[in-house]
Order: structure tokens, then sequence, then C-alpha cells
């Protein structure tokens, strides 16, 4: 059924499919439309199960395409049928609004056409980390940072604190690519190096999507980093050096 007035609300899918809150099932229970973007095969499917009228924004995606393309591509497929007065669900994987440029986007659009337009929140990939790994922010601090933003803009290291670093299998990638650049690691290992010792322990993780595997949780010296196979969703954290 079509409503009278177009909106949006943009969903987080967690990590998991469990991972989906009661208030942004019934967002997607209650939309005209879903249009998803998931990480995994099955993540897809089971948002279809969920709807009758969902569609992947999966065919944005083109290799070797400026990523602020796809981006822009992606918000002009949600923002078509809030035109036509239905109420449409975008849903991302992870936290929608943590590392989701046209999730941003598409809201700060909508408003300014003057369609009601919210985020909700979801468990993100940071959540994940903390639990698998047994961190606790609260008692050393943590810097958090996407890799790329971090090696062209450097910022002042506490090394008494985690740093966590985002998609470093993609360092210094403007465009989208299917596959790691093993270049962009090294140098951003060789700029860890100028403010750690080489045999620091660091960890390379990725939060699993499947509720019967556990996280990937590789643990290597800083030295070792650059030569290291790192997937897609790979995350860098940095252990406090001083306490």
């Amino acid at each position: 059924m079509t409503g009278a007035e177009g909106s949006l609300t943009v969903i987080g899918t967690g990590i998991r499919a469990r991972h989906l809150t009661p208030e942004s099932l019934d967002a997607v229970r209650e939309a005209d439309d879903l249009l998803y973007l998931a990480a995994e095969p099955q993540g897809g499917e089971w948002l279809e199960r969920l709807h009758p009228n969902a569609r992947s924004l999966e065919g944005c995606y083109v290799e070797g395409k400026d990523r602020r393309l796809v981006y822009d591509a992606m918000v002009a497929a949600i923002l078509e049928p809030i035109r036509s007065g239905r109420k449409v669900c975008a849903a991302f994987y992870g936290h929608p609004g943590v590392f989701v440029t046209p999730s941003h986007e598409a809201v700060r659009q909508a408003r300014a056409e003057g369609f009601p337009a919210r985020m909700l929140p979801a468990v993100s990939a940071e959540d994940c980390l903390y639990a698998d790994l047994g961190i606790d922010p609260g008692l050393s601090g943590r810097q958090s940072y996407e890799a790329t933003e971090f090696l062209e803009h450097p910022r002042p290291i506490d090394r008494r604190a985690y740093l966590i670093l985002w998609q470093i299998s993609v360092v210094g990638e403007r465009r989208t690519v299917s596959s790691p650049r093993h270049e962009g690691l090294a140098e951003l290992a060789e700029a860890l190096l100028a403010r750690y010792p080489p045999e620091h322990e660091v960890v390379v993780y990725e939060a699993s999507p499947y509720p019967i595997a556990d996280a990937i949780v590789e643990r290597l010296p800083l030295g070792a980093l650059a030569s290291e196979v790192v997937t897609p969703m790979a995350t860098l954290v940095i252990p406090p050096l001083e306490r």
C-alpha cells in the first residue's frame, strides 16, 4: 500500500541476522519498499524473505568506478520511490551510520526535499570487536580512524589507548575494487612503525557474520603486518603500548 507522503527510514542489519533490532524490524514491515545492501548473499536472501518488495543496491557497484559515483547512484535509487509517495526502508550491513556514506546522504537529501527521514541505531563491527577481543574502551580509551584518512592526514597518537584502523584492505583506494590493495597496507605499516616498535603485537580482526563461526582474530607483530594477507572486511587493532 502506497502512503500519501513518501518517507525514509534507514536501518542497520547488524553483523548477523539476529542483530536486527525490534525497532528496525518494525520499520521493515511498515515500509512499501525495502532497499538493501548486504555483505553476504545469505543476508540478502533473508531480507527478501522479510519483505515482498525488497531490492538490492548491489547493482550500483561497478568494478573500477569512483566510489563517490557509486554512492550517488545508491542515493538516487533510494530517493526515487520516496518522491513517488512511498515509504522506503533502506537497510545497510552493520550500523547504517558507520562508514556508510549513502545512508547519511540519503537522509540529508530526503529532509532537504521535505520528506520525513530518520536513521535507527544498530549493532556495528566495533560493538562485535569489543565483545570478541574482550576490550573495554572505558579503561584505557581508544582512537578510531578510517585507515586511508589516518595515513593521509596523520593525527597525534596516544600510545596509552587502543588504536583501531578500519578498511585496511583498501588503503589509498578511491575506486570500487573487489581485491585487497597490498601496497596500501605496506604504506600503513611503515607509518605505524614510526610510532610503535616492530615487536609490538597487533590484531587483524574481522567480525563473523555467522552465528556458528568464530570471528577472525590474527595476532602478529607489527613488523609482520606489511606481508599479511587481509580480507576485505579486516580491521586493525593496536593495543596500548604504555599503560
